[in-house]
């Protein structure tokens, strides 16, 4: 094991921490600086470079791909030209379960397709009660009691 900690290895686990790291942030950009550091750890793996080049190859390779390739493939991804109507598919008028309480003007979490998502309501819903999801505001589930419908 000649060196564990060279610099192909270190680019391609930046890299995978960067993709990891999308899903935690919006905006879909994390994951373009992730394909950089994947490009410069390809590189590293053939060609000894500096590590100012290296840092350079990682910035130029990140803008460039998100100067070319966000918006496409954000539209890719979502479907349709208009992402929320994609979203609103999905989610508007599925049921979900309350795993915290939530209030007017305090958000909670919800149970919804195997995940935690952060929910809001203009009534009050006890932990463990069944909601409907009536819309959304970014990545926050606008949610109401079934009590109600």
């Amino acid at each position: 094991m000649e060196n564990l900690f060279n610099s192909t290895v270190l680019w391609f686990i930046a890299g995978t921490m960067l993709f990891l790291l999308e899903f935690a942030l919006p905006g879909f950009i994390v994951f373009f600086f992730g394909i950089g550091a994947w490009v410069v750890a390809i590189i590293t793996l053939f060609s000894p470079i500096t590590v100012t080049t290296q840092l350079i190859i990682f910035i130029a390779t990140s803008i460039l791909t998100v100067l070319l390739f966000r918006k496409w493939l954000r539209k890719q991804l979502a479907g349709r030209q208009n992402g929320s109507a994609a979203l609103e598919d999905e989610f508007v008028g599925r049921t979900a379960q309350a795993e915290t309480l939530i209030a007017p003007g305090t958000n909670g979490k919800v149970a919804f397709k195997g995940t935690t998502w952060e929910a809001e309501s203009h009534e009050t819903i006890h932990p463990g009660e069944q909601v409907m999801i009536t819309g959304f505001r970014s990545i926050i589930l606008l949610v109401k009691s079934n009590k109600t419908l």
